[in-house]
């Protein structure tokens, strides 16, 4: 991290207590147990605990500095930090009003210092996948999210973590309620925005499909005079928004970037994507249509930037995915297994169930469990999806959990356990399965076993 301790100090509006090394810290982190030499370590004010308390351990493990609120500050210095057991610590302590506010202006500032170029990407679904292929597409050193720290902690330990040459930073922001998405382009400060869709997806906090596209829309205020707006061709609820953007990109259909020709040859999708830099053929390494809509965002967010579309066709192959996403994993016997646990909403769901229908099995399988957060309206979206899966000719249907009785199963069984029990038992060579449920199903449980039985 390419800045002084007065340069830190100054951006978290910090007292320092004592000092410490004058090199620069490697990165910030929130877990004392995981913070080790060279680590700036936040304790964070929770519910229950202030994690100030463990700033002694962080410091003993050999922290760079801790950054700590009123109590913690207390706690480590009775009197105030006024005489010379301030400078006995060995790292430096940085007392401040609130170490979370301060973890978000330290990495303003870092974005700042770094100069990089910021695309900024939300969305009901789809977000991380488009982050994922914006990470590969794009030119030079490119930053982006870890795993799901995606959030007003995860996203600024993120913009810590990028290297002094990094010259993109992607950033997937996530929300749950309005004004979430506005905090995190306030640390961001994004050039260009990706809006992948907008669906009923914490409708059971924010109330209506109109809200949550109001507070996705929050990231347009954000962006600069010159900045754009990737947004798709059918934006449904968001469309009002969208007059607000300074410059608007449209993916999709008849969109500024679109696939005007693909097919699917041995898991790689050929298309022809056409970009108001002209046409590129692009070849994919997967062959999911969600996800060639994904990348029709990703690469309108590199024209953006500017990117020459040919540079990006040519890093496709990199093209990853983050864990329990669309993982395809061989089974045993031929049994093709279609990991995609890490979330479900009725949007992703059917995008899911529409591949497994496509895949040409002899049987399709597909495992579900509860779709969370969708409000009163949980057991109807969910015979939805049901009726979805029956229609796209889905042979086998096993709900996971009570609520997922609404679906209208085949089979519905108490937990992942017993799930994984019965598919060891029924699976046939040939099938396909789709393992598909929110991170509150635990279904990637499912899948595990499945490895080991199968």
């Amino acid at each position: 991290m390419r800045l002084t301790p007065a340069e830190i100090a100054a951006a978290l509006g910090a007292e320092v207590l004592a000092e410490g090394a004058s090199a620069p810290p490697r990165r910030a982190t929130i877990a004392s147990n995981e913070t080790g030499p060279g680590d700036l370590f936040f304790g964070l004010i929770g519910a229950n605990r202030d994690g100030g308390e463990f700033a002694p351990a962080a410091i003993e493990a050999g922290a760079w500095g801790v950054v700590v609120g009123p109590k913690a500050r207390s706690s480590l210095f009775p009197d105030g930090g006024k005489n010379d057991e301030r400078r006995a610590t060995g790292a430096w302590v940085f007392a401040v009003a609130d170490p979370l506010a301060s973890l978000q202006a330290l990495a303003r500032a870092w974005r700042r210092a770094l100069g990089a170029r910021v695309v900024g990407v939300t969305g009901s679904v789809g977000k991380t996948s488009v982050k994922d292929i914006a990470r590969s597409l794009l030119p030079g050193r490119v930053h982006a999210n870890r795993e799901n720290l995606n959030t007003e902690i995860g996203l600024p330990l993120t913009v810590l973590e990028a290297p002094d040459d990094t010259g993109t930073l992607v950033l997937e922001m996530a929300m749950r309620g309005a004004g979430q998405i506005a905090e995190l382009a306030r640390i961001a400060e994004p050039e260009v925005a990706v809006i992948t869709n907008v669906g009923p997806v914490h409708v059971e906090l924010l109330g209506s499909v109109a809200a949550i596209a109001a507070a996705k829309a929050e990231v347009i205020d954000f962006l600069p005079a010159d900045g754009s707006l990737i947004a798709p061709v059918e934006a449904g609820e968001l469309e009002p928004h969208l007059a607000r953007a300074p410059r608007l990109l449209r993916f999709g259909p008849g969109g500024d970037v679109e696939a005007v020709a693909h097919r699917i040859e041995e898991g790689v999708t050929e298309a022809t994507i056409a970009t108001p830099a002209g046409e590129t053929v692009f070849h994919l390494p997967f062959t999911e249509a969600h996800n060639l809509s994904n990348a029709l965002a990703a690469i309108a967010a590199g024209v953006a930037l500017g990117a020459d579309p040919a540079e990006m066709a040519d890093r496709a192959a990199s093209i990853g995915f983050s864990s329990f996403r669309g993982e395809r994993l061989e089974l045993g016997d031929g049994i093709l297994l279609v990991n995609d646990c890490y979330n479900a909403n009725p949007v992703s769901m059917r995008a899911a169930l529409d591949h497994l229908a496509a895949l040409g099995a002899e049987r399709t399988v597909a495992v579900l469990g509860e779709m969370a957060e969708l409000g009163p309206g949980a057991p109807a979206y969910h015979g939805e999806i049901g009726e979805h899966a029956r229609g796209h000719g889905i042979d086998l249907l096993v709900g996971v959990g009570e609520p997922a009785r609404a679906y209208g199963p085949d089979e519905l069984v108490g937990g992942p356990e017993e799930a994984a029990q019965l598919l060891a038992e029924r699976l046939e060579s040939g099938d396909a399965v789709l393992v598909k449920g929110s991170r509150s199903a635990g279904l990637e449980a499912v899948a595990a076993a499945l490895e080991e039985m199968l």
